[in-house]
């Protein structure tokens, strides 16, 4: 087991791999210029670099930790996406220079705040959970914090779950079906879990969702008018885009086998694609470690691990989406190891 120390190392290592963009991305937000190249430079580049030269693996730290850097990370994204947008909506930036906020910001907002809301959604704190939910609902997303937790983890690698990925699908037919498959599944789950615990209908947290997302494009319109409006749309697009390129990713062509009786066989470690690099795992709070924590997803991520017999993506995780916006690249690398993990 790791010590107290070590423990700390390792979770300040998440810290600066996290917040470093954040701090990159408001200093471009507020004043352009160099801050926003080294923001994206950051987010991309340097990434891919560090996962080529350093080989070696963060450890798996011990499952028991306080949720500081999670609090902070949300706390982050709330005070970062009205700066965002104010940032493209008004003119103190010239248009390069909003272009590359814009993608920094999708890539900070879709990558490294949507790892932290999933694990707070994962949270049996009540509070904890409420502030994941509430980074999805900022992100026009909500019903992510339902259809992740009570579909996507119940239906994993089976045709009835939205957020599987099925071989030989493009990532961009994928896009549009995972999201309002996930919408209308995740509605019917609240709506059914209410029904069984007798609560009333409008009970059901979509009301909150929607509402919410509604209040946040209102206090756009109000701050910032119309260009605002579009500003905030646009990013959480963006964000949302790579949030589904994880998952696409992740689950891509991996299916539960079925017994003599039709039963699909328990969620195991090949039925997510997992990437090891140590860069990449750091700034996603280790999401690249997808077959343990399908396993365990109460784990808190400094722990999570990569099974032996877990299948590995072939490049880091973001490396990997990129490449899959190209669908026959894609298939031409992917659809083999698929096939060879059926056969096996």
């Amino acid at each position: 087991m790791l010590t107290i120390r070590n423990m700390n190392r390792l979770i300040l290592q998440f810290a600066v791999a996290t917040l470093t963009p954040a701090l990159l991305l408001a200093l471009g937000a507020l004043w352009g210029g160099i801050w926003v190249a080294v923001a994206l430079i950051y987010l991309t580049a340097m990434t891919s670099l560090l996962d080529r030269l350093i080989k070696r693996e963060s450890k798996a730290g011990d499952a028991t930790f306080d949720n500081s850097l999670s609090i902070a990370l949300a706390l982050t994204h709330f005070a970062l996406i009205p700066l965002v947008v104010w940032a493209l909506a008004a003119d103190h930036l010239a248009p390069l220079a909003k272009a590359g906020v814009f993608f920094a910001a999708g890539l900070w907002f879709g990558q490294v705040s949507n790892a932290n809301a999933h694990e707070l959604i994962h949270r049996s704190t009540h509070g904890l959970h409420r502030l994941g939910m509430w980074v999805y609902i900022t992100l026009l997303f909500g019903h992510h914090t339902s259809a992740h937790v009570l579909v996507h983890h119940r239906l994993v690698a089976t045709p009835a779950d939205p957020n599987t990925s099925r071989k030989g699908e493009s990532l961009y037919r994928y896009i549009w079906r995972a999201w309002t498959g996930s919408f209308r599944e995740g509605y019917r789950a609240e709506a059914a879990r209410l029904l069984r615990i007798r609560r009333p209908a409008w009970r059901n947290p979509y009301l909150i969702y929607i509402g919410g997302a509604i209040a946040c494009v209102m206090v756009a319109f109000v701050f910032g008018g119309g260009r605002a409006v579009v500003a905030y749309l646009a990013i959480c697009a963006y964000a949302q885009s790579q949030l589904l390129m994880s998952d696409y990713v992740q689950h891509y062509g991996l299916m539960r086998a079925k017994d003599i009786n039709g039963k699909r066989e328990p969620v195991g470690p090949r039925h997510s694609w997992n990437s090891p690099h140590w860069f990449s795992s750091a700034l996603m709070l280790n999401a690249t470690r997808h077959s343990d924590h399908h396993a365990h997803p109460a784990r808190h991520y400094p722990a999570l691990t990569i099974p032996a017999e877990a299948p590995m993506l072939p490049r880091p995780l973001p490396l990997m989406a990129s490449i899959a916006l190209i669908p026959p690249l894609w298939r031409k690398i992917m659809d083999p190891r698929v096939a060879a993990l059926r056969n096996a």
